[in-house]
Formats: structure tokens, C-alpha cells, sequence
């Protein structure tokens, strides 16, 4: 045990930056992190245990206690639910014998919910000791729980019938399916490896950035900063140390387009990060990447290792003289709010992922205080194009203010799941015919975070001047209770998500869920309802994105389906509230004191 601490800490070159790395290695080696193993950590980083403790406390995937030989963490996100979840969970219970939360009494299968995994377009899908398995079905647990009782390797569990394009690569071997649906000529256009960074060093860094800022290319991420602006401020910053992050910890339930994009495309990532490293003087990359999609790691580090040795990345790249730029990977460990910039930043240096006070913006003081600037993966490969073709032929693509084309994560009640890359412009309605939805009763744009819209805005268009969405659409069918099925699954991920820093955001992201389940058993006033209102200006007092829209599900609703809150609503006014329940309400006394008696 010792010995697995201390050579997974050499692996690092006993960099405390890359804690979340070293945590995770150490738990996939030993099954857990236990407090000597934490003591171990410690002492030989010379860091304070209370700052080992409070990273592992904090991320989703860091476990204290053995959570089985067979560690399955199911998916529970809307789409997994509409796929037949709950079905695949109780199958995994009655064969496991044990519930979700807790491990087999033998130590073999442990079970644990996860948030959504990006998998959104092909559900029910799990990781089980570290590896996704996808379209899972009552029939497929049980193989799987059958396998592991029978001494199965996950690779065993997972069989040779491998997914679409560089999933089946010898170095990913994975299920998971790419289904690009519609390919843009940005992003999944034909490409020749270093033809971007080749048009760079024939360039300066000036002429780079001007380039960039001509195009009016904004982050892909859902914010919309202009990408040429954020490279000029970061070249000006003072110092002689900066760093390029290229944010790839998509969490957002229903957007699965990063995950894509670096299966077949990594090249074209990692040349964005080498061409904004030369723009605005770093010399160091981190493809800061979310845990779920670690089954990547030896794809991507194999590609890195590749474009050193054709000297796209390295020292004096492509012979340009000053030209330096490395990129490593670095790995989250399961929590939604590290996709914010900053807590992306604290969590690369090891940290709890907390969103920082700004100002001081990234570009300024980022990671480890030094100028950082952190993109998208489509914005980084958005870049490369315009190197490669141009701004003007980038500004006849999408509409007046929303230049180039989007990835969009397409899943839910729909025949043709997926990726598609469409110009800016493209109605709600043109994207319902194009992926085959019929019956629909609400398009989620943007993910939780974003807008529930109803079919008298299907019409509107996706852009920035419109519907602007950093890339997912779930589509919502008649027959589901958008109440019940939707806001309230999203009302539970804010909550459970939330990092608890800002006092609004840890309040009334609870007292959502509580008054939400009020409405949907019928048992909420009118007052109830109209506090989201309120509470969605109390909500913008908070730091970072995830706790000013946590209450967008139940905002959006209430203003574009109203008639859903006023079905539920039994009571008109505060003066009879049935909502309140005596035996629930001890239930729990009740059991902690007849096991005591």
C-alpha cells in the first residue's frame, strides 16, 4: 500500500497542483482512500491533512470506505430516467442485494448514483470500475450482475462490440457511440493535422489575435465572451508565466459534444490551445477533463506524445523560434461547478472547487495566480479554422451577431439522438424536424441551466441574439409529467450540486426541491409557487453560474407553462396548508428509536 502512495506521487514528480490526480490513481490502485492512506498522502507532500480532507470530501467520485470490487455508479439524469432507469436500478438491487448507496454484504458489488455522465444519447448508461457501459436494460444488468459474481474483468463485462469511429481504437476499446448526424464545416469538416499551427508561426501573435477578434468568434461554453478579446487582455497581462486551460468538464445534464469532439478530433484541440498559447505568450496547456470521461486518458496522452514527435507541440514548434508549448491532461473527480471557470482552476490545483471572487478575472490571476485563459474545446477548434480558412469565410457562416456554426447535444423523446453541427440561426422547429421528434411539449435548450420553452417558441432561433446555449437540446415529449419528470430531476441536480459556498445557493436550492415535491403531490399554495420569482433575484447574489439559474427549471416553467403549476395548486392562500405531515415527519425518530428499544 505504501508503495502504490509513493510511486503514483513520483508519477507526479510530487507536484501538490496535481493532488486530484494523485487521489484518483491511488484510488483506482487501492479501491478507496483511507485515513492512513490520506496520512500518507500528506506527509509526503508536506501538505496540511485538512487540505487533503477537504478535496476528497468534496468531489463525487473521491471515496473514503471500500465501495465494492465491482463499483457501479448508474446514471440518474432526465434522459436516463425516460430510457427505462428506475427498471435497470431495481434489477441491480434484487441481484446485488444491496441498495443503491451502499455496498453487497460480501464486498463484491457496490451501487451509487451518478449525475448525468454525458452518455445523454445513449441511456441508461453506467461506469463500472471506471469503464462506460451504455443502453443498458433490465435483461443487460442482470448479464452484467452475473458476470460479476462469476470473477469477470470489466473488460470481460464489457465484451468486443466496440462503438463508432475512434471508440474502437485499441487504445479506447470503448461502447460508446460517437452519432455525429450532421457534420458543419467547422468543426467536423475534413482537416490535415498541423495545417493550423503551420499557419500560426507564419504569422505574429498580434496578427493571430486580430484575426481571431475579426472573425467575432465567442466561447462555446454558454457564456459568449469574445474569444479575441479574452487573448488580448491575457497577452497584455503583466508576467512572464501564463497558461492555456481548455475546459472539457462538460456536466451539463443533456451536452455530450466535448466528449465527441475529443474522440474524433483531439488534434484539432490541442492545436487551439499550441495556436492561444502563442497568441498570448504560454508556454503550458492543461486539458482539464471530467472524471467521466477518463476511459480517453490513454487515447489522448497517446496523441500528445504524437504531435511532440512531429514537433506540433514541444520546444521551437513547426521551427518557429520561441515557439514552446506542452500540454498535460488533468483530470476532475465529479462535481458540476468545477465547469465554472475559476472552481475549474481551484480544482486544477488541487482544491475543492469553489468559484473564486472576481475581479480579479482568470486572465489576470487564474491558476496558481498567474494569467490564464480558459476556452471551450469547440472554441478552440473554431479557431483553427479561422486560421486555416479565414475570417470572412467564418463571418458568412451563422447569423449578424452569431458567427460560425454550434455542436448541439440533441437527446430525449426523439428517433435520431446525437451530435449535429448547425450555423447559428437554426430555428427550434428546423432542429425538431431534423432529428425526427413528433409530439412534443417542450424543448430544454441549454441544458438545466438554460430555458424550457413550449411550442409557441419553436420558432425562435438559436444565436446569441435569440436562444443562445453553450450546445444541449433535450426534447420532451406529450407524455411526459414536465413537472414530475423534468423540473423536479433538475431541481435535485442543483441541489446536490451546489458547493454550498453562497449562502443563497445552499439555502434555495433545498427549499426548492422541498416546495417543488409540495406542487407535484398537490399539497402547495399560490404563495409557494410565486416565491420562485423572488427567489430567482435573491439567486443572482451568487458567485459563479450554477447558483444564479439552479432555479431557471422552475422559473421557465412557471412563466411558459403556467397552466402545469395551476393544476397542482389546491389551496389559494397560506391560511390551510396541507403540505405538512406528522408521520413522515418522525418517521425517522421513530426507527432510531425502536432499533434502540
Amino acid at each position: 500500500m505504501g508503495n502504490t502512495v509513493n510511486n503514483v506521487i513520483k508519477r507526479y514528480n510530487g507536484d501538490e497542483t496535481r493532488l486530484m490526480d494523485i487521489l484518483m490513481d491511488i484510488q483506482s490502485e487501492l479501491g478507496y482512500l483511507s485515513e492512513w492512506t490520506i496520512d500518507q498522502i500528506s506527509k509526503a507532500l508536506d501538505i496540511p491533512k485538512v487540505s487533503i480532507e477537504q478535496t476528497v470530501s468534496f468531489y463525487h467520485f473521491f471515496a473514503k470506505e471500500p465501495r465494492g470490487k465491482y463499483t457501479v455508479y448508474l446514471n440518474t439524469s432526465v434522459l436516463a430516467v425516460f430510457c427505462g432507469r428506475d427498471e435497470v436500478a431495481k434489477t441491480f438491487e434484487e441481484l446485488a442485494g444491496c441498495k443503491f448507496g451502499s455496498v453487497s454484504k460480501d464486498g463484491l458489488i457496490g451501487l451509487f448514483d451518478t449525475a448525468c455522465i454525458g452518455m445523454s444519447d445513449q441511456e441508461p448508461a453506467a461506469i463500472i470500475n471506471e469503464e462506460i457501459f451504455t443502453c443498458l436494460t433490465s435483461a443487460k444488468a442482470k448479464e452484467l450482475v452475473a458476470g460479476m459474481k462469476a470473477g469477470k474483468t470489466v473488460e470481460e463485462l464489457k465484451g468486443k462490440k466496440y462503438g463508432d469511429g475512434q471508440n474502437s481504437n485499441p487504445l479506447v476499446r470503448s461502447m460508446v457511440n460517437s452519432n455525429i448526424m450532421k457534420r458543419g464545416e467547422v468543426v467536423f469538416a475534413d482537416y490535415v493535422p498541423g495545417s493550423g499551427i503551420k499557419k500560426a508561426v507564419s504569422m505574429s501573435s498580434n496578427e493571430i489575435i486580430q484575426l481571431v477578434k475579426s472573425s467575432y468568434v465567442r466561447g462555446r461554453g454558454g457564456a459568449g465572451f469574445p474569444t479575441g478579446m479574452k487573448w488580448e487582455v491575457a497577452k497584455k497581462a503583466p508576467g512572464d508565466v501564463k497558461y492555456i486551460f481548455c475546459n472539457a468538464d462538460e456536466g451539463e445534464p443533456g451536452t455530450f459534444k466535448d466528449r465527441v469532439i475529443l474522440t474524433e478530433f483531439p488534434r484539432l484541440v490541442f492545436e487551439g490551445m499550441a495556436v492561444a498559447g502563442y497568441a498570448v505568450g504560454a508556454k503550458h496547456g492543461i486539458l482539464y477533463l471530467r472524471n467521466e470521461y477518463r476511459y480517453l486518458r490513454k487515447y489522448l496522452e497517446d496523441i500528445l506524445e504524437q504531435m511532440r514527435n512531429e514537433n506540433l507541440l514541444g520546444t521551437f514548434i513547426s521551427g518557429k523560434h520561441g515557439f514552446d508549448f506542452n500540454i498535460k491532461i488533468q483530470f476532475g473527480a465529479g462535481a458540476y461547478v468545477c465547469g465554472e471557470e475559476s472552481a475549474l482552476i481551484e480544482s486544477a490545483e488541487g482544491k475543492r472547487g469553489e468559484p473564486r471572487d472576481r475581479p480579479p478575472f482568470p486572465v489576470e490571476k487564474g491558476y496558481l495566480q498567474k494569467p490564464t485563459v480558459v476556452n471551450n474545446v469547440e472554441t478552440l477548434c473554431s479557431v483553427v479554422r479561422i486560421l486555416i480558412n479565414g475570417s470572412e469565410w467564418y463571418n458568412k457562416l451563422g447569423t449578424k451577431e452569431s458567427k460560425g456554426t454550434k455542436v448541439i447535444s440533441v437527446s430525449g423523446d426523439c428517433r435520431k439522438p446525437g451530435i449535429y453541427e448547425i450555423e447559428w440561426g437554426f430555428t427550434v422547429n428546423d432542429i425538431l424536424k431534423m432529428v425526427e421528434a413528433s409530439e412534443t411539449q417542450a424543448v430544454q435548450v441549454g441544458g438545466p441551466s438554460g430555458s424550457c420553452i413550449g411550442p409557441d417558441e419553436f420558432s425562435r432561433e438559436l444565436s446569441y441574439e435569440d436562444l443562445a446555449t453553450g450546445g444541449s437540446l433535450i426534447i420532451i415529449g406529450e407524455k411526459r409529467d414536465l413537472l414530475k419528470d423534468v423540473v423536479l430531476n433538475f431541481t435535485e441536480f442543483f441541489r446536490d450540486e451546489s458547493c454550498g459556498s453562497c449562502v443563497p445557493c445552499r439555502a434555495l436550492s433545498g427549499m426548492s426541491k422541498l416546495i417543488m415535491e409540495r406542487i407535484i403531490e398537490g399539497k402547495a399554495t399560490e404563495k409557494d409557487v410565486a416565491a420562485f420569482t423572488k427567489w430567482q433575484l435573491i439567486m443572482k447574489k451568487n458567485r459563479c453560474g450554477l447558483g444564479q439559474t439552479a432555479l431557471n427549471p422552475i422559473v421557465t416553467t412557471i412563466k411558459n407553462f403556467p397552466e402545469l403549476y395551476k393544476n397542482r395548486i389546491k389551496a389559494k392562500d397560506d391560511r390551510f396548508c396541507p403540505a405538512f405531515d406528522l408521520e413522515k415527519a418522525v418517521a425517522d425518530f421513530d426507527a432510531a428509536t425502536s432499533e434502540a428499544r
